[in-house]
This record gives C-alpha cells, sequence and structure tokens, in this order.
C-alpha cells in the first residue's frame, strides 16, 4: 500500500510539471540595421543625462527640468496609469493564490423542535481543505498571462510618463518661442517708431505726402495688434502646461525670459535596436506573451480536473460542549472531473485565444513600424530643419541689408515709404520664420527622444539584453 502511495505520488509530481501550450518567442518583426536620415551628424558629447535617463537636461534649461519634475509628481494622468499598474499587480497575485490549498472553516447553530418532539439545539463545526494540483499548467499559463499583463501595464506608466514629458518639454519650447516673438515685435515696433518719425518729418518739410505718414501710422498700429495675439497664445499655452502638471491655471505662471533651451546636440549614429525599448513597442510585446500564454489555459479544459479535499466536522447539542463533542466527522479523498461534451464551446474558446494571440502579433508588428516611421519622420525633420536654418540665416542678413539701402534711400527721397515698408515687413517675416525654424528643431528634438524611447543611451544594459537575448528567451513556438 505505501508502494503504491509513492508511485502514485511520483506520477501526480510527474503530471505536474506538464505544460500545456506553445511557449513564448518574441513574434519577428522588420527591423533594418540603421535608419536613412543620419548623415552628417555630429558626434553626442558625454553628458550625464544620457546614463541617468534625464534626457530633458540636454536642453539645458533649470525652468525646464523642473517642470517635468513637478509633472511626475503631480500628474493625474500618471496617476491614473499608476492605478491601474497596482490592479495588475493584484490580478497577478490573485492568479498565483490558485498555486496554494484554499482552507475554510464554518460554526452553525440551530434550534429545532415538532409537534411530537421537544425543541433541541444543534451546533456544528466544520473545518474543509481543497487542493487542485496543477497538473496540466493551467495555473502556470495563467500566472504567465497575468505576469505579462503586468509587464505591460508598468510599460504603459512609462509611456504615459515619456508622453508627458515630452508635451511639457514642447509646451514649454511654445511658451519660450512666443516669449522671443514678443521681442522681436518690439524690437520691430522700436524700427517702425523711428520710421514713423522719420515720414512725420519728412512730411513737414513738404518732401513727402500724407499718405506716407498714414501708411507708416497704420503699420504701427497693425503690429500693436499682432501682440496682443502673442499675449493671448502665451496664456493658452500657460493654461496647457498647468493642466499638463496637474495644478490649476490660477495658480501656475511662467516668468516671460529672452532665452531659448539650448538645441541638443544629436549622436552620429543610432542602432535600430532603440526601438525595442519604446514603451509603447514593450506594451505591444507584453500583450503577444499575455495571449500566447491564454492558448495553453484554454487547451487545458479537454484535460481532467483534479481535486483532493478533506473536511472534519463536530457536533453538539451545546456549544460550549461542541469541540468535547463525541460526534465527530470526517471525509478525504480526491475528485476527478472531465468534460464529455460542451457542444463546442472548449474548441469556440480555444479557437479566440488563437485569434487573439494572430491580432497581438499583428498589433506589434504594426506597432515596430509605425516606431520606425516616428523615429525616421524625427530624423528628417532634424536634419532638414538643419539645412533650412542655414538657408533662413542667409536670407535674415540679406533681408537686413536691403532694409537698410532701401531706409537710406528713403531719406535721401529717392524712394517711397512703400518701399520702406515692404522691406521692413520682409525682415520681420525672416526674424519670425527663423525663430519658427529654431523652435521646430527644439520640438523635433523632443519627438525623436520619445521615439527611441526616451533617450540615447547606447550603453544602457536594457539595450544590451534585448540586442543579445538569452537562449531560452529564442526557443520555438509549439507545444510542450
Amino acid at each position: 500500500m505505501k508502494r503504491l502511495s509513492a508511485t502514485s505520488l511520483l506520477c501526480l509530481l510527474a503530471l505536474a510539471g506538464c505544460t500545456l501550450g506553445p511557449d513564448y518567442r518574441t513574434p519577428e518583426s522588420a527591423i533594418p540595421a540603421q535608419f536613412q536620415y543620419q548623415d552628417g551628424w555630429r558626434t553626442m558629447p558625454e553628458q550625464p543625462w544620457v546614463a541617468q535617463g534625464t534626457w530633458w537636461e540636454a536642453f539645458g534649461d533649470p525652468v525646464l527640468t523642473d517642470l517635468i519634475q513637478r509633472a511626475d509628481q503631480a500628474s493625474q494622468t500618471l496617476a491614473q496609469a499608476e492605478a491601474r499598474f497596482r490592479a495588475a499587480e493584484a490580478q497577478w497575485r490573485l492568479a498565483r493564490g490558485e498555486y496554494s490549498p484554499q482552507l475554510d472553516a464554518s460554526v452553525n447553530g440551530t434550534r429545532s423542535g415538532g409537534s411530537d418532539t421537544d425543541p433541541g439545539n444543534l451546533f456544528s463545526g466544520r473545518l474543509d481543505i481543497s487542493w487542485a494540483p496543477d497538473l496540466w499548467g493551467r495555473v502556470r499559463r495563467q500566472v504567465e498571462a497575468e505576469r505579462a499583463g503586468l509587464a505591460a501595464s508598468a510599460a504603459d506608466i512609462a509611456a504615459a510618463r515619456l508622453t508627458l514629458q515630452v508635451a511639457v518639454v514642447q509646451g514649454y519650447v511654445r511658451v519660450r518661442a512666443l516669449d522671443r516673438q514678443r521681442d522681436i515685435l518690439e524690437l520691430t515696433m522700436a524700427a517702425y517708431d523711428r520710421s514713423a518719425e522719420l515720414t512725420r518729418n519728412q512730411y513737414n518739410s513738404g518732401i513727402v505726402s500724407r499718405s506716407d505718414v498714414i501708411q507708416a501710422e497704420t503699420q504701427r498700429q497693425s503690429l500693436r495688434t499682432q501682440l496682443y495675439d502673442l499675449q493671448q497664445q502665451r496664456a493658452q499655452e500657460e493654461n496647457a502646461l498647468a493642466a499638463l502638471l496637474g495644478v490649476a491655471p490660477v495658480s501656475f505662471s511662467i516668468a516671460a525670459t529672452e532665452d531659448l533651451p539650448l538645441l541638443p546636440a544629436l549622436p552620429a549614429a543610432l542602432p535600430s535596436v532603440l526601438i525595442a525599448r519604446r514603451p509603447d513597442v514593450v506594451v505591444a510585446e507584453r500583450g503577444v506573451a499575455q495571449a500566447n500564454a491564454l492558448i495553453g489555459v484554454a487547451q487545458t479544459a479537454w484535460l481532467p480536473d483534479l481535486t483532493l479535499s478533506a473536511y472534519g466536522a463536530l457536533q453538539d447539542d451545546t456549544f460550549s460542549g461542541l469541540f468535547d463533542a463525541p460526534q465527530r466527522i470526517w471525509s478525504v479523498g480526491p475528485s476527478l472531473a472531465l468534460t464529455l461534451f460542451d457542444g463546442g464551446r472548449r474548441r469556440a474558446t480555444r479557437d479566440i485565444a488563437v485569434a487573439q494571440y494572430d491580432e497581438q502579433v499583428a498589433n506589434y508588428r504594426q506597432t515596430v513600424l509605425d516606431s520606425l516611421r516616428d523615429v525616421e519622420d524625427a530624423l528628417a525633420t532634424m536634419q532638414i530643419l538643419r539645412e533650412k536654418a542655414e538657408q533662413q540665416d542667409e536670407l535674415l542678413a540679406l533681408a537686413e541689408q536691403n532694409e537698410s539701402v532701401i531706409t537710406n534711400r528713403y531719406r535721401a527721397g529717392m524712394v517711397s515709404f512703400l518701399e520702406v515698408a515692404t522691406a521692413q515687413n520682409l525682415t520681420l517675416e525672416a526674424r519670425r520664420s527663423r525663430l519658427d525654424i529654431t523652435s521646430q528643431q527644439l520640438q523635433a528634438a523632443a519627438e525623436l527622444a520619445a521615439a527611441i524611447g526616451g533617450g540615447w543611451d547606447l550603453d544602457d544594459p536594457v539595450i544590451q539584453r534585448i540586442a543579445r537575448p538569452e537562449p531560452r528567451e529564442q526557443g520555438v513556438k509549439g507545444d510542450s
């Protein structure tokens, strides 16, 4: 009998090591060895933010750094993502709980009687214990699925944080660009004031007509209204930043300054493996792993479930004597349950799991493609804007030179004020366009940081691990 029990135990242990369903393998995706728009970049200098992952410090603006830190601490969007992570962690612990036996206890008391019997009391106490060995790996696959979901939820937090950081950087850049736009308009207004005074003097001397004075004043008034437009836009950008930081607009403001953030230096090359560190790519990949594990859960429905249970009970007519009662009841034994016919429900459940896995694989591959597009867009934008900035600098220099020449010709009475106004407007537009290009460069740098997962640390151990996966991570998909 002992030999039989030992043999049975060994058989159960052997069965408990079996896990149904496909072993997970990261789906293949078309990731090129390098990106297209990378020629002519400077080598990125050593910076502390590279190792620390604080990519926004590359902009060299302490006010921006403070805003991002405040957003990380108070953003309600991040609070939502963190709450979802806690729920996913609880779901994972819930799945792990099925590894353990379940112990229940109950105490009951009743009073009953009849027409021919006197009323009597009956007290009982019962202790139940049950355990379902994970013979076919259903629990293991469920825990695997929940663990993948937990990792995806953690990546969701990283994605929300990165999106928040990029939004703060871009909003801050727009505020600073509006401050510089105001400076440009005020500088232009001073030039317009000088032109208006010159026109009035020319008119008083009988050199020009009244129409030149009116035109100069009209030009000045138009510029004043543009200053109000800038004020409105800046207020809206400040309010948007306040919402990102989780504070009411009434309690938030940014002091104006003449300085723009620095344009970060970019690395000479970006390995395509950086795509794998993007939070949205991680979320998609973990979604595949979760769906893969759920296929195994669905497959275990075809096999019997074994449950080991035992219970003991006591009965007595008084509660005080319950635990000394002579009436003791106990039971112990296994039960085996197998579904013989279910009208195709198990097959449908498995087909749903397989279809959801295929959907997640397609979503993962599309996410990788979208990530590659984002990186290429950011790289192309940076490269084109750099060349455009050089051309705009030449245009601005020519416009300023042309304005100086036309103004001198106007003083000499050789041209009308219309030519002066045209030259001044050309200079103003050239300055504003140059500022717009700088603003676009700064925002494109933030987009590039987001596109490659939040930083440019090429020695990141996470990147190195992804580049050289462990042998066990290269297993093929197949039933065990």
